[in-house]
Parts: C-alpha cells; structure tokens; sequence
C-alpha cells in the first residue's frame, strides 16, 4: 500500500472551520472512490496544523483516484473554493507500507 503522509499548515484561525468542511464533506467523497483516510489529528504544538494519512492501493490508483477527486464535481465546483483558501501551505511525504501494518478504521462507521 502507498500511503501520502500529509500536514496541512492553515491560516490563522481556520483549523476547526477546515476540518468541519474535511470531514462532512471531503472525506467521506474520497473514502467512496476507494481512498483510506486516517485521521485527522490536530498538531498539539501548533493551533493551524493538521496531519492526515490516505491510503492507496499502488501508484497507479493513487494518480486515479486523486484524479478522480480533484477533477470531480464536488471539489471543482464546491470544495476546491471552499479549502484551498484556508491553506498556507501543505506537504505530503509518500511512503510504502508493503506489509499493510497500517490499521485503517472502517469506512462504513
């Protein structure tokens, strides 16, 4: 499994409105087309940082799936305008977990 280890550094003041929008609607649109999705985690040393982890398959569903998100409907027409203003930067880290020792939680729950 090829994981993206995300942080998310916010602008000032809009981490809890971030997360609000990330998980009603961001997260549970990628958990549909097969994304996995661990957290996420508020930093405890910074109030506009977040860190996350998807999961992908291979390298090949991850350039698929994220291509299905961010080209999809709900982020070009409501999500994108929505988050990306809230975002000072971001950074992602990709990672291999070849043995699949990672614990996704359920979907469905």
């Amino acid at each position: 499994m090829i994981i993206e280890m995300r942080t998310h550094k916010l602008k000032p003041g809009w981490r809890e409105r971030f997360l609000e929008v990330f998980r009603g609607r961001s997260m549970p649109a990628q958990t549909e087309i097969g994304i996995r999705i661990l957290g996420p985690f508020r930093s405890l040393e910074d109030p506009d940082t977040i860190f996350f982890l998807r999961g992908f398959p291979d390298l090949d569903s991850r350039t698929r799936m994220k291509d299905q998100f961010y080209e999809g409907r709900l982020w070009k027409g409501e999500l994108e305008a929505i988050l990306l203003p809230m975002i000072e930067k971001y950074d992602v880290v990709l990672v291999d977990d070849p043995d699949g020792e990672v614990r996704w939680p359920d979907p469905l729950h």
